[in-house]
Order: C-alpha cells, then structure tokens, then sequence
C-alpha cells in the first residue's frame, strides 16, 4: 500500500531526510554523561553548612490542628507555623468578577485541608536524619468531614474547605448572550457536562540551589 501525502509515513521520512522537524531523529549531546553517571542534579549540590528538609505532612484530608508533638532533642530543628510568622502565604487572586480569595500557608494553620499537606518542617545535615526526625514528630488531628465530591461540596451543610467564604465555590461565571433564535431550534438539546478531578503532575521538576555571597552582598 503506498503512502498518502501528508501522512504520517511521507511526514516522518521527509523529516528524517531533512534532519529536522516532527519525527526527525536528532542527535542527543547530553546523554553521554548520564549514561556514564556523571550526571549533576541538585541533589548532589553540597555547599558548605547546606541542610536538608524533610516534611511532616497530614494524614487526614480534613482535620483541625489540636497539637505538634516534638521530641524535646529536636525541638531546635523543628519549625511549624508558629515559628515562620515572618513567612506570608501564598494568596490566591484572580481578576475575575467573583472570584473568592484564599490563602495557603507555607505549613499548615488551625487545620489541613487536603491529605499530604505540610504541617512541619525538619532540618538535619543529612536528608536521611531529616526524615528520621520527621518520623518522630506526632500529630494531634481532630477530624472533621471531607468534601469529595463536587457536587455534594455544593449542597447545603456541607463542610467548608475555606469557612469564611460561606461555601465551597470558589468562582461562578455567568454569561450573558442572546440565545433567544436558539429557542426557536426545531430540535433542542440540553446537556450537563462536569469535569474530572484534575491532579497536575508535570514531569518537568524544577530544583534550584541558592547560596547567599557575604562579599558581595
């Protein structure tokens, strides 16, 4: 069977005769030192006096924070919100019309709001100890209901993620066209569409390793 122009077959081989464009086969410099582990990351960065941090983070999605239990050798090494106050949020704005503002502490205040949240941080010279210290710190949870679902998180009673906005949705659109002639449509079709959860997880990390110049300031 021979190809079609413009199909895949005719566009990958034109490719790999040019050298370039979709499905050309170029050349890679950078794997060479990888494959012979010569590779850097930023884990491998040691700068004098560089720590290490590990996290303790909830267990539960939804829970009021009750007490931090620190083993009293760690407590020099162990921070939570108490001790950043100096550190601000990340605050949440849009310029959209209705959008509900929330902010989300660097470590968690009063309550967690999603399993995995950062509730303390631990420094030690060595990822290894920090972990080791991160495990020996205990959380005092007092659960409270988790809001799952969309459409439940809407109804009336349901617990709030953020209180102060009087319930869980965070921005509503509304749009004001003319769709009078569409009424007149001798076949009419209404249809509700959701959207699924959504999870971001680039595989695009980001490191970066900071050191601050005393010289030069």
């Amino acid at each position: 069977m021979s190809a079609v122009e413009g199909s895949p077959e005719t566009t990958a081989s034109s490719a790999d005769k040019a050298g370039q464009g979709i499905g050309a086969r170029l050349a890679r410099k950078e794997d060479d030192r990888f494959l012979r582990g010569r590779g850097q990351y930023v884990a491998d960065i040691r700068l004098p006096g560089l720590q290490d941090v590990a996290f303790v983070r909830s267990p539960l999605a939804h829970a009021r924070i009750k007490a931090i239990h620190v083993p009293d050798r760690y407590r020099d090494v162990v921070f939570t919100a108490a001790e950043l106050t100096s550190v601000k949020p990340i605050r949440a704005v849009s310029g959209l019309p209705g959008f509900k503002i929330s902010e989300q502490p660097v470590l968690a205040t009063a309550k967690v709001r999603h399993v995995g949240e950062l509730v303390a941080m631990c420094v030690a010279p060595t990822r290894a100890e920090a972990e080791d210290i991160a495990a020996s710190v205990t959380l005092d949870l007092e659960p409270l209901p988790a809001v799952y679902d969309m459409q439940k998180a809407r109804e009336a009673g349901s617990a709030l993620v953020h209180e102060h906005w009087g319930d869980n949705v965070f921005l509503e659109s509304i749009y004001e066209v003319d769709i009078t002639e569409a009424f007149d449509a001798p076949i009419k079709v209404s249809h509700e569409i959701s959207t699924a959860r959504q999870c971001m997880s680039p595989l695009e990390g980001r490191g970066v390793v900071a050191t601050f110049d005393h010289r030069l300031d």
